[in-house]
């Protein structure tokens, strides 16, 4: 007599079998590495916050990258540490970023280069803005500008004013840069995972904190109306940050819109995970179980600090020879 039920575990036997029937594979050009950047040469300073991620000079990411782009690393986003502050670095031709972007793309002529656009590491306050909305929109938008300049594909606001998205694209298509894409941070919420962060990219606000201009983590109604203002303002992908307590947000944006939906699996997240794996609370299987399900809730691509660890593990990530998500698409 055949049973009453299904049998699950028939699926589930052997590796090769429980391969067979995955239903989410990580790709090694699902991902983008966050880099900080500094000036100089020989430059690899370890993040207190953040062990095993480091701030680079332009010669020693260009070494480190060579074993990622190989084995599949398609896209890096690039975030400026300047040695002092002073915000008109952020849109200075010479400036840190300005400098990377061509070196890198010498070297690494396929590689996708996104650029954070914000002034917070470039402050005296460690704000994202200068105290007026539609001023500091304009600031990014010469920021962005000078990205663009220098040979960047994709330009990533982050820094969470009304209209950013909007003054980047004006600026973009007054400069003839139509085909720079615009990767919008358009749901970005207040929350303390990034504390790491800020120390690696010394932007820790010296007073106050950012919850009036980065979303209240309550709100996902908001976020969804957040992101159809960024992809109406002329936003080509956006950005969903964090990433592990607002999959839910990943999900929902990725039903509803159709651009590509980009979650950033954020410094917080990085560090406790990773704190939990060296202590051996965890181990470290727990690591490709936060970037499977961060896809598997709808996350087009991820932001990730884990890709050196992922990349490092063969048989982890499957590599297609043409991405789906290549820059320009």
């Amino acid at each position: 007599m055949t049973p009453g039920f299904r049998r699950f575990r028939t699926t589930r036997v052997d590796e090769k079998t429980r391969t067979a029937f995955r239903e989410t594979v990580l790709y090694a050009d699902d991902f983008i590495w966050p880099v900080f950047c500094v000036d100089g040469r020989g430059r690899k300073e370890e993040i207190s916050s953040m062990p095993e991620v480091y701030r680079l000079s332009a010669d020693v990411l260009i070494d480190t990258l060579y074993p990622l782009v190989e084995k599949g690393l398609r896209s890096v986003m690039l975030f400026g540490v300047p040695n002092s502050k002073g915000i008109e670095q952020a849109w200075n031709d010479s400036g840190i970023v300005q400098q990377f972007i061509p070196q890198l793309k010498e070297q690494f002529p396929e590689l996708g280069i996104i650029t954070d656009v914000c002034i917070c590491s470039y402050s005296n306050d460690g704000h994202c803005h200068i105290g007026d909305n539609d001023r500091t929109g304009e600031i990014l938008a010469k920021i962005a500008l000078s990205h663009a300049r220098a040979g960047a594909d994709i330009v990533a606001p982050s820094a969470m004013m009304d209209g950013q998205v909007y003054y980047i694209r004006k600026e973009l298509e007054s400069e003839g840069f139509d085909d720079v894409k615009i990767m919008s941070y358009a749901a970005k919420f207040a929350s303390s995972y990034y504390s790491p962060f800020r120390n690696a990219a010394d932007c820790t606000p010296q007073s106050g904190d950012r919850s009036g201009y980065q979303m209240d983590p309550a709100n996902g109604n908001e976020a969804m109306e957040e992101i159809e203002e960024d992809i109406r303002q002329g936003a080509d992908s956006v950005i969903v940050k964090p990433a592990l307590a607002y999959l839910d947000i990943v999900n929902r944006a990725s039903d509803m819109f159709s651009v590509p939906v980009i979650a950033y699996n954020v410094s917080g997240e990085y560090s406790l995970l990773l704190k939990g794996v060296r202590d051996g609370l965890i181990n470290e299987q727990v690591i490709l179980e936060t970037l499977l399900s961060v896809k598997r809730a709808g996350a087009q691509r991820t932001i990730s600090y884990f890709v050196p660890f992922v990349f490092g593990r063969d048989g982890v990530l499957e590599k297609r020879s043409v991405s789906a998500f290549a820059v320009g698409s």
